[in-house]
C-alpha cells in the first residue's frame, strides 16, 4: 500500500502518458492487431485504408461492434501500424493481440485438499478466508527459481524424498548435495526431519501429482547439516556449513534455529552479508520479544537478514511465538504446515513454529531472486517487507506490521501517470501495475489523509485508466494509486 506517483488536477497536460505497449511487459503476437472501427467509420473508407496499409482481415466479429483482426504486413510492427490507426481517425481503439497463459495451480494432492492453508486458505478447518500468502496469485505471476541455491542450514534434508529429489543442488564436484559439518562428511541425510519440513515448505516439486508443492515449484536445494537428530548444533558446524553455502553459490541462507550472541557466528554471518547472501531466520518459539531478550540470528542487525515470526490459520500471532518491534522483520504462515518428512522417501508431516514459517519467505525470496536478478538483496528485502499484508495482531510486534503476500512481492510497481488532456477534456489517469491486479485510486487534499474514488482490475495489458469528474476550478487533489487490500 504505498504511493508511486503524484499528480494535480491542474497540471495534468505536463506529464507525458506512457502508450499501452510502455506501460506494461506484456506479450503479444507479432503478426497480428485488432482494431474497433468507429461507428461512423463506413465499411469501404475503412477497407480503403486496410488496402493502402497492404492490410489482410483475418476476421471480423459483426456482433462485436465489427471488431477486426488484422494480420501485420511484411515490414511493418505491430506498435507502428498500432499509431496509424490511432492516427487515421477510423477506430476507437488499435491494440496488440496479447498473450496470456493458464492460471497456475498445482496438481499436487495437499494442495488441492486445502491441507496447505499457508499457501491458499479459504476457511478450511475454522481458518479465516485469505489469511494466507496468495500463492496462487503468486504463481499466476512466478512459479521457478530453478537457478537460484538456496541452502538449508538444519538437520539435514532427505535429498531422495519423492517430492525433493528433483530440486536438490547437486556439487558439480561429487555430485552431493551438500555437507555434513557435525560429521565432517559429504552426507548430509536428516536423522531428524525438522530439515526436510524446511525444505519442502519452501521447495517441493510443484505440479508433479506428489504430495505437496513448495512455495517455489523449482529451485536448488542445498543441504547443509550442522544440527543433530536432537536439534543440537553448536558455533562451530554453523560456521562451517555457512561458509560451505558462501563457497558454493547459494543465494539464500535458512535459518531455523537460534543462539546466543557469539562473535564467531556473527563474522561468519557477515561474510555472507558481503558476498550478497540473504539469511531468513526463525525468530523463534518461546512467546519472547526479543528486542529485550535477543537471539541469533534472527537479532543481528545485518541488512541481509529477515526474521521471520509465524500466524496462525486466523492471522493471528503464534501462541509461542517470539517478536519484536526492532528486530523481527514480517511474519509467515506457522501453524500446523504439513510438509515433506525424513522417515521415509514418500512420508510427509506436520509441525507448528517459527521455523516453519521462515520457509515460506525464504520460497518467496527465490521466486523474487529469479524474476528480479539485478536487484540487490536489500533491494528485494524491501519488496518483500513493502508487500506484506498488515495485520492488526501484528501491529508493534514486527517492522512491518504485516504477513507475508507473495503476490505483491512478485507484482511490478505500481505507476499512475497523468494522460495529456487534449483541448477541454477531462483530467485523467492511467494505472499501470501488470496484468490482472486489482488497484484504488485514492485523493487527498493534504497528502495526509487519503480516500478511495476508484477500484478496478487492470487488463492483460496491464493497465487500466480513470477519468476525474471534477471541474477544472476544482481545489487542488493529489492522487495515488496502491494494491488493494
Amino acid at each position: 500500500m504505498f504511493c508511486f506517483w503524484l499528480a494535480q488536477t491542474n497540471v495534468s497536460g505536463q506529464t507525458l502518458a506512457l502508450s499501452p505497449l510502455q506501460a506494461s511487459p506484456a506479450a503479444y503476437r507479432a503478426d497480428r492487431i485488432l482494431i474497433q472501427p468507429k461507428p461512423a467509420a463506413g465499411p469501404a473508407t475503412l477497407a480503403g485504408f486496410h488496402a493502402a496499409q497492404k492490410i489482410e482481415v483475418l476476421q471480423t466479429f459483426e456482433g462485436i461492434g465489427r471488431l477486426q483482426v488484422l494480420r501485420v504486413p511484411e515490414g511493418e510492427t505491430v506498435p507502428g501500424l498500432i499509431a496509424k490507426y490511432q492516427r487515421s481517425g477510423l477506430v476507437e481503439f488499435a491494440e496488440p493481440d496479447y498473450t496470456g497463459r493458464v492460471f497456475a495451480t498445482p496438481n499436487d494432492p495437499k494442495f488441492l485438499d486445502g491441507t496447505l492453508w499457508g499457501l491458499n486458505n479459504t476457511g478450511q478447518n475454522g481458518g479465516a478466508v485469505d489469511a494466507d500468502i496468495d500463492a496462487p496469485e503468486g504463481w499466476d505471476v512466478f512459479t521457478s527459481a530453478s537457478n537460484v541455491i538456496v541452502a538449508v542450514l538444519d538437520t539435514g534434508v532427505r535429498y531422495t524424498h519423492e517430492d525433493l529429489a528433483a530440486n536438490m543442488w547437486v556439487n558439480p564436484n561429487d555430485g552431493t548435495h551438500g555437507t555434513n559439518a557435525l560429521a565432517g562428511t559429504i552426507y548430509p541425510s536428516d536423522d531428524s526431519g525438522h530439515g526436510t519440513l524446511i525444505a519442502g515448505i519452501l521447495g517441493a516439486v510443484g505440479n508433479n501429482g506428489k504430495g505437496v508443492t513448495g512455495v517455489a515449484w523449482q529451485v536448488q536445494i542445498m543441504a547443509c547439516k550442522c544440527f543433530d537428530n536432537l536439534g543440537v548444533g553448536n558455533v562451530s558446524a554453523a560456521v562451517a556449513c555457512l561458509d560451505y553455502a558462501r563457497a558454493n553459490g547459494a543465494r539464500i541462507i535458512n535459518a531455523s534455529w537460534g543462539f546466543t550472541n557469539s562473535l564467531a557466528l556473527s563474522n561468519a554471518f557477515y561474510s555472507v552479508r558481503n558476498a550478497g547472501i540473504i539469511v531468513v531466520a526463525a525468530a523463534g518459539n518461546t512467546s519472547t520479544d526479543i528486542d529485550v531478550n535477543p537471539t541469533y540470528p534472527a537479532s543481528y542487525d545485518f541488512d541481509n537478514i529477515l526474521s521471520v515470526a509465524y500466524t496462525t490459520r486466523n492471522d493471528t500471532l503464534g501462541t509461542n511465538s517470539n517478536y519484536g518491534a526492532t528486530n523481527v522483520d514480517l511474519a509467515a504462515p506457522g501453524e500446523q504446515i504439513y510438509s515433506t518428512f525424513g522417515a521415509t522417501d514418500s512420508f510427509y508431516f506436520s509441525n507448528t513454529g517459527s521455523s516453519f514459517a521462515a520457509p515460506y519467505v525464504t520460497g518467496a525470496l527465490a521466486l523474487m531472486l529469479a524474476r528480479y536478478p539485478e536487484e540487490t538483496p536489500q533491494q528485494i528485502i524491501a519488496r518483500v517487507l513493502s508487500a506484506t499484508d498488515p495485520l492488526p495482531a501484528l501491529a508493534g510486534k514486527c517492522v512491518s506490521g504485516g504477513r507475508l503476500n507473495l503476490r505483491k512481492a512478485l507484482s511490478p510497481p505500481i505507476s499512475l501517470t497523468a494522460i495529456p488532456a487534449v483541448g477541454g477534456a477531462a483530467f485523467q489517469l492511467r494505472v499501470a501495475a501488470g496484468p490482472n491486479r486489482t488497484c484504488v485510486v485514492e485523493v487527498s487534499a493534504n497528502l495526509a489523509a487519503w480516500s478511495p474514488i476508484f477500484t478496478n482490475t487492470t487488463s492483460l495489458s496491464g493497465t487500466f485508466d480513470f477519468t476525474d469528474d471534477q471541474p477544472a476550478n476544482a481545489a487542488q487533489r493529489f492522487f495515488r494509486a496502491v494494491s488493494a487490500p
